[in-house]
């Protein structure tokens, strides 16, 4: 159970380097999602034939995965924007608001309860979040493309719950990955047109930086959850990601001095989406002691 748990932690500890990577490859958001993807995709297909032939799938499951995959690229495209446009920390303080839209969409669109509490403790993200359009005028734009992200990532989410009961973890990251890239090379042309650069071919230091990222927070961090997922149940992996925000803020701290960016309006925010958290924790553990 040590080594168990010990993965566990070394998957949320990489997870939390993610917006780091966003802030330190130089590419446009949109570029760098296309690029992380079709890596991701590539080195886990090679792995897959290493341990054994890749599931096969018909079209049709094909197209439920790779939309679940495209999802999953708007999300990535608008979490790294909001990193560019702001910065770290808020891009990651934003993603909380993740819980606020999983309860907005659930019901709505995939018949799920409507969770009183949930809504409440939602509630306290959204006032955190609107706090921090306080603290600094030049970071709004960054919050707004974090709220969206989010949006994104919960619609993710509860596609691939919906799907995921069919197929192995590994096949629906595989194929998820390659829906997610087939619909940014649909989307560069329009992208490029709008935010032109200067060249989409990475430099050596962004191409080393992609091969790490995607290899060990995408590859390494999602086989590492698959091998704990067999020990510890699901909800007690998904409570333990709530530390992911605070690793990478300290390492925005850390490596990037953000901490003079921040001020007393964000701190109160930030301390109001980490009660949230706390409290559905809280909440979880009472309605499930047993994880």
């Amino acid at each position: 159970m040590k080594q168990t748990l010990l993965k566990l932690h070394l998957s949320i500890f990489l997870a939390g380097f993610t917006g780091l990577f966003g802030k330190l490859i130089t590419l446009n958001e949109g570029l760098l999602v296309c690029y992380r993807m079709f890596i991701a995709a590539l080195m886990l297909f090679f792995i897959q034939r290493v341990m054994g032939k890749p599931e096969r799938i018909s079209l049709r499951e094909f197209l439920k995965i790779g939309g679940a995959g495209c999802l999953l690229a708007l999300h990535w495209v608008f979490f790294y924007g909001s990193i560019k446009y702001a910065n770290i920390s808020v891009g990651v303080v934003c993603f909380s608001s993740v819980c606020f839209f999983t309860a907005l969409f659930d019901p709505l669109f995939f018949g799920g309860r409507f969770q009183r509490r949930e809504w409440l403790f939602s509630l306290l993200i959204v006032s955190g979040i609107l706090l921090l359009f306080q603290f600094d005028m030049r970071y709004r734009t960054g919050i707004l493309l974090g709220g969206i992200s989010s949006a994104f990532c919960a619609l993710f989410t509860l596609a691939s719950k919906k799907i995921a009961v069919r197929h192995r973890s590994v096949t629906m990251l595989l194929y998820e990955l390659t829906g997610g890239f087939l619909l940014m090379v649909c989307l560069m042309p329009l992208y490029l047109h709008y935010f032109p650069v200067e060249t989409i071919v990475p430099s050596v230091r962004d191409t080393l930086l992609l091969l790490v990222m995607s290899f060990f927070c995408t590859v390494v961090l999602y086989l590492l959850e698959i091998d704990v997922l067999k020990v510890i149940s699901a909800f007690t992996v998904n409570l333990s990601y709530n530390l992911e925000p605070v690793y990478s803020i300290l390492f925005a701290i850390l490596f990037f001095n953000e901490a003079r960016e921040l001020n007393f309006a964000f701190y109160i925010g930030l301390g109001l989406v980490l009660l949230s958290v706390s409290l559905q924790t809280y909440y979880a553990f009472r309605r499930n002691p047993h994880p």
